[in-house]
């Protein structure tokens, strides 16, 4: 292991986290927000019992059904303080601890990077120490899903993608480098007290209920409003950059996967393989609402720090727990056209 990635898995096999889980408890932290939420509802259709802490508490029903949203234990919790990580903790008695709160959206973490580090950090230092203080105890001994980034590879050729696992991290924003350090500390926690932790590299992952600050809502809201008001010209981000995209449904799948078949100490990307330029997103979004627009670059929506392609290759995450995407990009499109237009 590295500081920069992970080096080629060893022959090894240990058996996989949530081998020794005879229950189907989970806390889920970020659970209020969006991957969050669509998380819970894949927990409470498959049958676990899910506390879900959020700084909001319950979210409205929207991602989730009425009929799901009660089926979730509820907690508001400000996880910045070590009070409320440990009353989380040990309200749930979690056998699983999907870790999701987080500063999310890349340019806020680079507007606040400090506010970046203590909570893309700072909570899972803090889950962390807990778990291991528990697990020390004899009291609990939960897996822990650390959710990082396919930001955290940086900037790579592009023949060089899609990326596996062994690929160098070269964080390139202060988001990046928060959730590198974030998989470090979890992995060092598995390293030195046998902490279940399994880490994530997510890659871009959108669907109904995501924030119009995220890509493919905020295209698909300027569309439609175009096409509503006649408008023939959509202004659009850097159309060259290229991203790789699932529905989010499917990495809420993924991390349930992970925490049932995943191994120990391992890091595994969340991806689709596949990377999509963002000029040729949105032609597809303009195809699916039948508008007839031109998109017009504009600089005010393009990222100073952009990578300027990212892709991950699932090829581990499908070896050691099946996962294989079902729902592919127009898929997301319709489900966030469906939304934005209801």
């Amino acid at each position: 292991m590295t500081l920069s990635g992970t080096a080629p898995r060893a022959p090894r096999a240990p058996p996989p986290a949530f081998a020794s889980v005879a229950a189907r408890r989970a806390l889920v932290t970020g659970a209020g927000g969006f991957a969050g939420q669509w998380l819970c509802r894949e927990l409470v259709r498959t049958g676990w019992d899910v506390t879900g802490s959020s700084l909001v508490g319950a979210p409205a029903p929207g991602i989730l059904s009425v009929d799901e949203h009660v089926l979730v234990r509820w907690r508001r919790d400000d996880l910045l303080h070590a009070g409320s990580v440990r009353g989380a903790v040990d309200d749930a008695m979690p056998d699983v601890i999907f870790h999701l709160a987080a500063v999310s959206f890349v340019p806020a973490a680079g507007r606040a990077p400090a506010l970046a580090l203590d909570t893309n950090v700072g909570i899972a230092v803090q889950l962390l120490d807990v778990v291991e203080e528990r697990r020390a105890a004899g009291t609990l001994d939960p897996v822990v899903l650390i959710v990082g980034s396919g930001e955290q590879y940086g900037r790579h050729e592009a023949s060089a993608l899609p990326l596996t696992e062994a690929a160098e991290c070269r964080p390139f924003s202060p988001y990046a480098a928060s959730k590198m350090a974030q998989e470090q500390f979890a992995l060092a926690a598995f390293r030195r007290a046998n902490v279940r932790v399994v880490c994530t590299r997510s890659f871009n992952h959108s669907g109904r209920g995501q924030s119009t600050d995220f890509v493919i809502p905020g295209l698909v809201q300027r569309v439609v409003a175009a096409a509503r008001a006649g408008d023939r010209t959509v202004t659009i981000g850097n159309t060259s950059v290229a991203r790789d995209f699932l529905h989010v449904e499917d990495v809420a799948r993924a991390y349930v996967a992970l925490v049932e078949h995943g191994l120990p100490g391992e890091v595994y990307n969340v991806s689709s393989g596949v990377a999509v330029t963002i000029g040729d997103l949105a032609a597809q979004v303009a195809a699916i609402v039948s508008a007839p627009v031109e998109f017009t670059p504009d600089p005010a929506l393009q990222r100073a720090a952009d990578l300027p392609h990212l892709s991950g290759s699932p090829q581990r995450l499908h070896a050691d727990t099946g996962w294989t995407a079902r729902l592919g990009l127009k898929d997301v499109i319709r489900d966030v056209v469906a939304a934005e237009m209801a």
